[in-house]
C-alpha cells in the first residue's frame, strides 16, 4: 500500500505536517555551515540545507535563502563583504550546527553559542568552523529571484578549498563518509550515508 496524497490534500495540512512533509520527500540533501562577519566583526553562523553544485569552470556552487521580508543576517553580511564560508557538518557536530538555526538577534555569534570554535585562514577576515573536514571560502557573485515564492538563488564562487588528509583521492573525488559527514532529511533529520559504490563515466552501449 502507498499512501496517495494530492495537492489538495497537502494544502489542507498544517503549517508543520506540510513543513516536514514536503521537505524531507525530496530526499537527502547537502548539509552546510555558512559562516560570515558582519560590517561589526561580528561572526555569524548558520546551517543550510540548500547548498548545490551549479558548475566546475568555474566552480560554481549556489544555495537558497528564504524570502528577505525578515533579516537575515547571513545575506547583510555576504552582501556587505563578498565573500563566505562554507563547512561540512561531522556526525559530532550536529547538535550544535543544528541549533545555529535558532534566530538570535544581530550582535550575537552563533559560534557563541552552538559552541562550535570558529578559525580564520591566512589573507581572509570569514570565520569557519574549526573541525569541519572540508571548508571552502567563496565569493558572493549574483542572486535571482525566485518570483513563485519569492526566496533567493544565491550563486556563490569557490575561492579556496581546504579538505581534509584522506578523504581527496587521486583522481579529485573526495569521499565524503571517511569524514563522517552528514546530510539533511527534511528539516531536523540527520543521517550518515554510507558509500556503495563508484562507477565509470558512462558511454552509450554498442552492442
Amino acid at each position: 500500500m502507498q499512501h496517495h496524497i494530492t495537492l489538495s490534500d497537502i494544502e489542507a495540512q498544517d503549517k508543520i505536517y506540510r513543513l516536514n512533509l514536503i521537505n524531507s520527500v525530496s530526499g537527502y540533501k547537502s548539509a552546510q555551515l555558512i559562516g560570515t562577519r558582519s560590517e561589526a566583526g561580528k561572526e555569524n553562523l548558520a546551517v543550510f540545507s540548500s547548498v548545490i553544485h551549479l558548475g566546475s569552470n568555474p566552480p560554481y556552487i549556489g544555495f537558497i535563502l528564504r524570502p528577505t521580508t525578515v533579516p537575515r543576517h547571513s545575506y547583510s553580511n555576504f552582501k556587505a563583504h563578498g565573500s563566505f564560508s562554507l563547512n561540512a557538518i561531522t556526525a559530532d557536530q550536529i547538535a550544535a550546527a543544528h541549533h545555529s538555526s535558532a534566530s538570535y538577534p544581530e550582535g550575537i555569534s552563533e559560534f557563541e553559542k552552538t559552541g562550535l570554535v570558529a578559525e580564520t585562514k591566512a589573507g581572509t577576515h570569514i570565520p569557519f568552523v574549526k573541525g569541519s573536514p572540508i571548508q571552502l571560502l567563496c565569493s558572493y557573485e549574483n542572486e535571482y529571484l525566485i518570483k513563485e515564492n519569492n526566496t533567493l538563488l544565491i550563486v556563490g564562487m569557490i575561492q579556496e578549498l581546504f579538505i581534509d588528509e584522506g578523504l581527496l583521492l587521486e583522481d579529485g573525488w573526495v569521499q565524503l563518509d571517511k569524514g563522517k559527514i552528514v546530510s539533511i532529511n527534511g528539516l531536523d533529520g540527520y543521517a550518515l550515508p554510507q558509500l556503495l559504490d563508484r562507477f565509470p563515466y558512462a558511454r552509450p552501449k554498442t552492442d
